[in-house]
């Protein structure tokens, strides 16, 4: 069985709405990555709440705020940043999906939001895409 829609739902103008990252660049960046395939998981700052559950579809925007593709919830998991492994980390998709990739860039980015620590939780989500936007 495919996740795949031939259509978006009828409702899909009342989803939640977001996009990557913390930039325009790093949002359209990162959605190139999902549209490519290559991208399959995402994580935020557990402070920041806990923002899914186990299939709930989204609409992901790009830098622009437009919307591009909507995906699905698979799994969930609250973790501890440095309990993040290989595989979550090429799930990420981004550079050349290493762990040591990942920990750097993911500490850069936590930083930029004055949100990181050594200690800090995260929402480790993987998702997969239902529907791409014409």
């Amino acid at each position: 069985m495919t996740d795949y829609l031939s259509a978006p739902p009828t409702d899909w103008e009342g989803l939640e709405r977001f996009s990557f990252g913390d930039s325009p660049a790093l949002a359209d960046e990162l959605l190139d990555l999902v549209l490519r395939g290559i991208k399959t998981g995402t994580c935020w700052a557990a402070s920041d709440g806990q923002q899914t559950v186990i299939g709930k579809l989204s609409v992901v925007c790009d830098g622009r705020n437009r919307p591009r593709a909507i995906t699905r919830t698979r799994s969930l998991v609250k973790k501890r940043c440095s309990d993040v492994d290989e595989d979550f980390a090429a799930k990420e998709g981004e550079g050349d999906r290493s762990l040591a990739h990942w920990r750097r860039e993911h500490e850069r980015y936590f930083r930029r939001l004055n949100q990181f620590s050594e200690t800090m939780e995260l929402w480790c989500e993987e998702f997969v895409v239902v529907f791409v936007f014409p």
